[in-house]
């Protein structure tokens, strides 16, 4: 090719750039804007298709891994774990929150623009305010703990926490580490009278799981009604578990017949103390105190003071009035206290059927279906 045409080329070449670049900036604003903002339409549009699922906080790391596996091939939902401190600022970008030890006050569900469901991952909502959620148009739930095996998982750590008192669990490892053989002297839970303070899922639980040792079993329920207005096979069912039943205002003279006391209670703002310097003093004298519920429901200084005393014999306690629990409590240097890091129902067969129930009413939520599986409070 000639150095002229070649320098022709490279000619006509500029002039079709320059051509080109006029022609791009002069395209009006508006338009180039209109496309911008289709583009972030569309954006927002695939982002509305995604589910995106907070779990609050690294303790009972097994709910977090259970739901994530569950969840894991469903592509269109997400599944995140945050510190407690980081859920406040992060809730907002959040579909469903699975709030387990997290407390969700007011001001953060205010925060919460997108949260169609808040959830605990057991039973215990104490710690969200309901008003707040139902204010903001969020539905809050529970997952019932006889449909999932965690109320029977409660159950037999109340079982496990009994034998560990009257076996003085403690007492037998000093004797290993001293070499001692035959001591200490211990008791049998067998013809023992024990008060199940709260008769719901666990307490039914719990009572079937005691017939067979042998036992007395009274309970107490606010209301009776409801296990009558279930079948005739279920009524006669607690009838058969239950020898006596009595209502709030008898816990007093129930505690007095008890050779041991497991409260299963739920906490709000009427049982919060409930077992308080009066309750346990109307206890005879050396039983048993044992509670697979929450931490709350006793009165710390009034258990201190009943150890102290001996009046007490003995406290076995899943759950402590804050958690994580101070290992250096003093209440923990008694060797008659027995202490378990909350995992009455955290056990394989009620985590894994409970990440089930969490992962089918997120699918649920993502398909716009009615929500089932759970019971919703408000």
């Amino acid at each position: 090719m000639k150095r002229e045409s070649v320098w022709l080329l490279v000619r006509r070449s500029k002039s079709l750039f320059t051509q080109n670049l006029r022609l791009f900036t002069t395209i009006p604003q508006d338009p180039r804007r209109k496309v911008m903002e289709k583009n972030e339409k569309m954006i927002k549009d695939v982002e509305k298709k995604i589910t995106r699922v907070l779990l609050c906080g690294y303790h009972f790391p097994a709910s977090n891994q259970y739901t994530a596996e569950y969840l894991q091939n469903h592509s269109s939902i997400k599944v995140d774990v945050l510190p407690l401190e980081e859920v406040p600022n992060a809730i907002g970008n959040y579909h469903a929150c699975i709030v387990k030890s997290m407390k969700l006050d007011s001001n953060i569900i205010s925060r919460a623009v997108q949260m169609q469901l808040i959830m605990q991952y057991g039973v215990g909502l104490e710690g969200v305010d309901i008003d707040a959620a139902t204010k903001h148009g969020i539905k809050v739930a529970r997952i019932p703990g006889d449909l999932t095996g965690n109320s029977a998982s409660c159950a037999e750590m109340a079982i496990y926490l009994m034998l560990g008192l009257l076996r003085k669990q403690n007492e037998l490892q000093i004797s290993i580490q001293q070499r001692k053989l035959g001591e200490p002297i211990t008791d049998t839970i067998f013809g023992k009278t024990i008060f199940i303070l709260g008769f719901g899922n666990i307490g039914m639980d719990l009572a079937r799981r005691l017939k067979p040792f042998g036992v007395k079993v009274i309970a107490t329920k606010r209301s009776w009604a409801s296990s009558a207005q279930h079948s005739s096979e279920i009524r006669n069912d607690v009838d058969d578990l239950v020898d006596e039943k009595g209502n709030h205002d008898d816990i007093c003279d129930f505690a007095a017949k008890a050779d041991i006391v497991v409260c299963c209670l739920s906490l709000n703002s009427e049982t919060a103390g409930i077992v308080n310097k009066n309750f346990i003093s109307s206890m005879k004298k050396g039983a048993l105190l044992v509670n697979v519920a929450r931490g709350r429901l006793l009165d710390y200084e009034a258990v201190v003071e009943h150890l102290e005393s001996g009046h007490l014999g003995g406290l076995g306690t899943d759950v402590a009035w804050t958690e994580p629990f101070d290992p250096d409590d003093p209440i923990l240097k008694f060797k008659n206290v027995i202490m378990t890091p909350h995992i009455a129902g955290v056990t394989e067969h009620s985590y894994r059927s409970m990440a089930k129930v969490v992962g089918d009413v997120v699918i649920q939520l993502h398909d716009g279906l009615p929500l089932s599986g759970i019971e919703i409070v408000n």
